[in-house]
């Protein structure tokens, strides 16, 4: 499990969204040093929106804005979103480049980038149906209520 730490923005009936920067995951990542997101979400300070759903162990009518809460994101769920995003395309690139590579070798390149931008667009149309089953979202594991005090005049 990949855990972070953020804030509460916003509730709704089944999840919250979370304000956070990715910070603990960018420490542990093999790229940290080469990645674009991380340096620029260190250089500008932009902070990402999360959407987070409830679990067993934290309910989302139970959290407000501002409270500090950390959410949890299977790893497994990290490596088959990747592969989904990256492996699709290359591999309908691939294929599409070998079933034409008798024809000639110009078409061949153009059958892998028509599979490349194929695959891309397979990526795009699934991505609401795959949303919905919920197995890429986060889910909130702990909840810290905020120390704010409300002042009334």
């Amino acid at each position: 499990m990949l855990r972070e730490t953020g804030r509460v923005v916003a509730v709704e009936a089944d999840a919250v969204w979370v304000e956070t920067i990715p910070s603990s995951l960018c420490g542990k990542c093999a790229a940290r040093a080469g990645c674009g997101q991380g340096i620029v979400s260190r250089a500008s300070g932009v902070r990402g929106l999360v959407r987070a759903l409830e679990s067993g162990q934290v309910a989302a009518r139970d959290c407000r804005v501002d409270d500090e809460v950390d959410i949890d994101l299977p790893e497994s769920a990290i490596l088959r979103g990747s592969a989904w995003v990256y492996g699709m395309p290359l591999l309908a690139g691939i294929l599409l480049s070998l079933s034409l590579e008798g024809v000639s070798e110009p078409m061949a390149v153009v059958g892998f980038l028509l599979g490349l931008g194929g695959g891309f667009l397979v990526v795009r149309l699934t991505q609401n149906y795959l949303s919905r089953s919920h197995v890429f979202e986060p889910l909130l594991a702990a909840r810290r209520p905020s120390t704010s005090v409300i002042i009334r005049s």
